[in-house]
């Protein structure tokens, strides 16, 4: 079924299906979409939602342990990670003025306010699913079938890991040291992770403080009172001397900024372990990101008070360290500083697996990766032990596996550019999904983006995957690495290729050859509350009743009773007598 029959409908029908457990659901046919309503335990509205995604779970075998408090420092712990402790310098070299610089991280609070409410928009539509991106990328683009699943499952599996936050926590560790280490010995330090919810609160609390205190002593540098800084003032005169024009250094500095910004969305990730969730996530979700960035302006211009601009342009991951040392010298102040920095990058971690845990789940239960209980089931600690593994694994592998030097430089910047076409993607989805509710009929959802923030947020991702095929100054090779500077730019777009070509040899080539077509059925995990789709091999000879046995959401038909024959009635699970293969 192709992308032509999403736009062009027949009339709606509604049909109306009652459970075994004397619970009723719709079944909403639009034209050659079906749309379920389902609603969870959290508390939320239903879900109108393609038959085609996950089914939702009326019990998170989660719990419902992500309180308020929990999802301001979801998003305080990815947001205050490393960027603002290690991309300030960059962002100043790329920019080449401080008032620029300064214009980038104003931007930077309005792209995290604009993401924050597009992402809310999308939460309300769905509002019992976590996965967030899985979720919203799978509901705005249900043909054809399984291919956004696919795609985003097999590039979110290979590319799962944290190293460059990792490597930044590591250069802070060997500056306590006072030690200029190898990059071999940087990488040795960052193979270890660990989770907690209370420790992302914890943490998160200590980042609050640890910015609240470099604004505070960039206030005390710019009264004049840290005799280590005779001119604090000298930076901010003649601003904008300096400034650059060249495209690939201005799509450098974006590129930063949206890096340091990142994590507004995080809490979205876990929105069906959330009680009410709109009203939560729009409360105190709009709080941490409105604190963050307030904070973050707040540093840099401490920083720019205290160092001098030349060099502070030519740090790099530790750029924090650098304004340590200004203020109060090398000594133990400095280091018990560095000391929160690598707690700060070490919370990121914590709350990066946490938030990716449930997504890579949500995959998961798509039904799009083998061996579907391994990542869906929660036992026997009540978390998604699977993805975490998967999580660790990876970040440990992209931290020692790439040579040193330009090839680790390369696997941390090739994760970026199929994210940015993602996220056009799920900008652009927002509509889409609109549309979609629109011709089922269905109300305003609690919470809708103004269009100039979605425009505004599209645009700004459009342009971080646009400006990086601009030359550097220097030339094609005077880029991050030694090489064509545009490289992972291509190689990104290649793993996006491949997904597609994987998804065409398993949804068309190898069904072809082995004469079969795959289906969705749903799969109850044990866990409690925990089902999940997967997908089955139903061989050509048993299609016909394969489909009249199964609805769309592959939930089994039964008689309604005996006097009315051609009544069906849908199963809460499937029990077939015949065993199908899982793919």
């Amino acid at each position: 079924m192709g992308f032509s029959n999403i736009w062009s409908r027949p009339a709606t029908q509604v049909v109306q299906v009652d459970h075994p457990d004397n619970s009723s659901a719709e079944v909403i046919h639009e034209g050659g979409l079906s749309f379920t309503v389902a609603k969870g335990g959290n508390g939320s509205g239903p879900s109108y939602q393609e038959a085609v995604g996950a089914p939702v779970e009326s019990r998170s075998p989660l719990g419902y342990h992500v309180g308020w408090v929990t999802v301001i420092f979801l998003n305080v712990n990815q947001m205050i990670g490393t960027g603002i402790f290690s991309s300030p310098g960059t962002i100043l070299n790329r920019t080449g003025s401080i008032g620029l610089a300064l214009i980038y991280w104003a931007i930077g609070v309005l792209f995290a306010i604009a993401g924050f409410c597009v992402y809310l928009e999308l939460a309300s539509y769905f509002p019992n699913r976590s996965g967030s991106e899985v979720v919203y990328l799978e509901q705005a683009f249900p043909r054809p079938k399984h291919f956004f699943p696919i795609t985003f499952a097999v590039y979110s599996v290979v590319l799962s890991f944290s190293s460059s936050n990792a490597v930044v926590m590591s250069n802070y560790l060997w500056s306590l040291g006072n030690a200029n280490p190898t990059d071999w010995q940087i990488k040795g330090v960052v193979a270890h992770n660990k989770y907690s919810l209370w420790a992302v609160n914890f943490i998160g609390v200590l980042k609050i403080l640890t910015l609240v205190f470099i604004s505070i002593t960039g206030f005390v540098v710019l009264g004049g009172n840290v005799s280590r800084i005779p001119n604090p003032g000298a930076n901010f005169r003649n601003a904008f001397e300096g400034t650059t024009t060249n495209g690939n250094d201005l799509s450098v500095a974006i590129v930063n900024i949206i890096f340091a910004y990142s994590g507004y969305q995080n809490a979205f990730s876990c929105v069906n372990e959330i009680k009410n969730p709109i009203p939560t996530l729009k409360r105190n979700g709009a709080v941490s990101v409105v604190v963050v960035g307030i904070l973050y302006m707040l540093c840099n211009i401490a920083y720019f008070a205290a160092v001098p601009k030349e060099e502070f342009a030519m740090t790099k991951e530790t750029s924090a360290s650098v304004f340590f040392a200004a203020v109060f010298g090398r000594g133990g102040a400095q280091k018990a500083l560095d000391v929160l920095v690598l707690l700060s990058a070490f919370g990121n971690l914590l709350a990066v697996l946490i938030g990716q845990s449930r997504l890579i789940r949500e995959i998961g239960r798509q039904g799009v990766l083998p061996y579907t209980e391994f990542w869906v089931s929660t036992k026997p600690f009540g978390t998604p032990l699977g993805p975490y593994a998967l999580k660790w694994f990876m970040t440990f592998i992209m931290i020692v596996a790439p040579p040193a030097g330009d090839a680790f430089q390369f696997v941390v910047s090739l994760k970026t550019y199929p994210d940015g076409l993602f996220t056009v993607a799920l900008a652009i989805g927002v509509w889409i999904i609109r549309h979609h509710h629109k011709k089922i009929n269905r109300g305003r959802p609690e919470f809708k983006t103004w269009d100039v923030m979605l425009i505004f947020y599209l645009l700004i991702q459009i342009y971080t995957i646009v400006t990086p095929w601009i030359p550097p100054k220097g030339g094609p090779y005077a880029g991050e690495v030694s090489f064509w500077y545009a490289t992972y730019c291509v190689v990104g777009i290649a793993v996006i290729v491949i997904c597609g070509l994987y998804y065409i040899s398993w949804m068309y080539i190898l069904p072809s050859w082995g004469h079969y077509k795959l289906r969705p059925e749903i799969l109850d995990i044990g866990d409690e509350g925990a089902n999940s789709h997967r997908l089955v091999k139903v061989p050509l000879e048993d299609l016909v009743e394969w489909d009249r046995e199964h609805d769309e959401a592959g939930r089994i038909r039964r008689r309604h009773n005996a006097e009315s024959p051609g009544s069906l009635k849908l199963g809460a699970s499937n029990t077939t007598d015949e065993p199908t293969k899982e793919v």
